[in-house]
Order: structure tokens, then sequence, then C-alpha cells
């Protein structure tokens, strides 16, 4: 796989470059932020290292983590090893009600040493604590460990997958009404399943990892990627689910809520186009199937990553959401009409574009067509 080699950039960043003018809001969130933590720092609170899973290829990685600060005593569930992945952290985690994962002050400029095999990198977190770097590496494919240090000495590990180049397909997943039943646009519902429902009580899409199990059946190689909208906060507790339910092992690309550099929210969206369009470019050999929902906007970003890589999407699979669904989504009985007239250009285009109410009905649909 002719991947793409990239040297560091800076931190929190996906290209160098000077930082830009901070936002009032996020300057306003930054004042905020210093004087939680200076009290909580008082209270005895120390810097906690939260891993996520990366990803690379032969050449490079990327690291993902964020630093946080943490009570003296941290109950074992919300250990920075608890999630992260489909492959980080136990398993056997006790369910927590999700206010907890957003109970967080964040460490800005966190200095932090990162181990690649026998490479060692000097890193800083952002503004938000977070670190999002590509490092240099010289790792065979598989899933490896990697391990992050803070000034204190504390140390944690983070999985990677370094991509086969020989693989040619790769899985990029929505999350919320795609693998997991959220009914996030019903403000009010989304509120008791973010805030205080048990996450052990959160349900799969039926068939869904049935689905995933097949597609790479013909390849156990093949990356997944997990894309959605939802916070980082809320990663470890995504990743237990994805474990419970069976579902592959594989990075999560999330945001962060609340100001950004620019503005005083963040654009969903946005956030899906930019993760897609870095990732066919960090893997240009690599055809992605991208699976979603017809609820919001996944046909429309499918359909415009199709017309700008149009070599590099295999297919795209959309789950049929219901009617009540739909109605929570966008206040129709039906799929909007930018949806559908994405997933018609997208079909023009030569794109597959497959539809079904779960999991197992997109599976069938693939088989009945020869796309599986």
């Amino acid at each position: 796989m002719r991947a793409a080699r990239p040297g560091v950039v800076r931190p929190g960043s996906s290209h160098p470059g000077a930082a830009p003018q901070l936002h009032v809001g996020a300057r306003l969130e930054d004042a905020f932020d210093r004087r939680l933590a200076a009290r909580l720092r008082r209270r005895g609170w120390t810097v906690r290292i939260e891993p996520y899973a990366g990803y690379g290829a032969p050449g490079w990685v990327r690291v993902l983590a964020r630093t946080l600060l943490a009570a003296p005593t941290v109950r074992a569930a919300d250990l920075p090893g608890a999630g992260g992945s489909a492959q980080a952290g136990s398993a056997a985690a006790s369910a927590v009600r999700g206010w907890r994962s957003f109970a967080t002050a964040q460490v800005a400029g966190a200095p932090l040493e990162v181990r690649v095999g026998d490479r060692t990198h000097h890193v800083v977190t952002d503004r938000g604590g977070y670190l999002d770097v590509l490092l240099e590496a010289d790792l065979p494919p598989g899933w490896h460990e990697i391990t992050l240090a803070g000034a204190d000495g504390s140390t944690v590990v983070a999985p990677v997958h370094v991509i086969d180049p020989d693989v040619r397909i790769g899985l990029v997943s929505d999350i919320d009404d795609t693998v997991m039943v959220t009914r996030l646009p019903r403000l009010f519902v989304a509120a008791w399943n973010v805030f205080v429902r048990h996450e052990a009580a959160r349900e799969p899409v039926p068939g869904m990892a049935d689905l995933y199990a097949a597609l790479r059946a013909q390849d156990p190689r093949i990356p997944v990627v997990y894309l959605s909208t939802g916070a980082w906060n809320a990663a470890p507790a995504i990743g237990r689910f994805l474990r419970r339910h069976g579902f592959p092992a594989g990075p999560m690309l999330l945001t962060d809520w609340g100001p950004t550099n620019t503005g005083w929210f963040r654009s969903g969206p946005r956030h899906k186009v930019t993760q897609l369009r870095r990732l066919m470019t960090e893997l240009p050999d690599i055809q992605w199937v991208l699976v979603g929902d017809d609820g919001q906007h996944d046909p429309e970003i499918y359909a415009g990553a199709a017309r700008q890589f149009p070599d590099h999407v295999r297919s795209i699979l959309l789950r049929q959401l219901t009617y009540g669904e739909h109605v929570l989504a966008h206040g129709l009985t039906a799929p909007t009409h930018e949806s559908v007239a994405a997933e018609r250009a997208a079909m023009r285009g030569g794109i597959a574009v497959v539809q079904g109410e779960d999991g197992f009905e997109l599976l069938r649909s693939l088989r009945a067509r020869n796309l599986h």
C-alpha cells in the first residue's frame, strides 16, 4: 500500500503552522479551565493521561490521547485503559452513568513522552488537552501498544493499528443510530442517554456486528474506523459498548464539544468531512466502505466523499431509520430531499448505495447484489 508518509505535525492539528487568534468563546473557556484546574490541583488532583486507539501505516502512526485532571482516588472503571477502542482496556469495567464522563478538567500544554517501538518523541497537548499527532515509526503491520509518559513519570499504553500495505479495503462506521440506538436527535432523550442512563442499557442496532464480521471475514486485516460527532468524553463508554456487543476493534475519531479556535460551536458534519478527507489522503490505496444512517447528514457527507475521492469509496451502506426516528431527526417521516438527492448522485457516480433497516437486511442486500 502506497501510504502517505507524513512527518511530525503540531499536536492537536492536522497541519503545521502558526497558532491562529483564538475566538472569544475559546478564550473564555480557557480562562474558566485555568481557574478550575488551579482549584482542583490545590485539592490534590493530578494529571491523568487518557489514551485512545490510533492507526498508521509502515513509517508512521497517528497518536491520539488527552490529558485530564483526576481525583486522588479513581475507580477502576474510569482508568485510562478502560476505553478508547474495542481492543483497549478491561471488558469487565462496570457500567457507569454518562454524566461522569463529562465531569472532567482538561490540562492544556501538558508535555508527554511517546515511545513508539524504538523511537521516542516529545510532544505537547493542545488547548483542550488533546494530542492528535503523526509520528514517525518503524512498526510492522498489525496491532501494537505504544507508551505515553507524563512529566510526573506516570505511564499508560495506547493501541495502534498499523495497516498492512497489502490491504485494499477499509470500513468507516458512524456510531449513533448506526451501531448504537441513541435517538440522538431528540434532545431530551439524548440528554437522558448521555448523562443519566446506564451505558449497559444502550441498545445495539440489530445485525450490525454480524454485518461487520461478514465484511471482515474475507480479510481480518481490514481496518475499521469509527467516525462520529460524539464527544471524546464518551470514548471509554463507547469502547466498552463496542466490545460488549462484538464489534471489531478500531480507532474512534470523535470531536470536542464547546468553543473552537474560530467559533462558539463545532460543526459535526465538517468534522466528519475533514476526517474522511484525511483518511483518504493518508491511506490512498484503500477503498472504504462507508456505513451510516439516513437520519441526518451521512448520505450527503458520504456522497461528497465519493464525489471528491471516487477511487477511494467502494460502497455506501445506510441504515434506514424508522418513521418515528425520522420524525425525531428532522420532523418528517422519511429521509430529507437532500439525503435522497445525495444517494442518487452517488449512484450516478458509479458508487454502490445499499439500504436496509438493520445489519441483517444490509448484509442480505449486499449478497443479493454480489457486493460481499
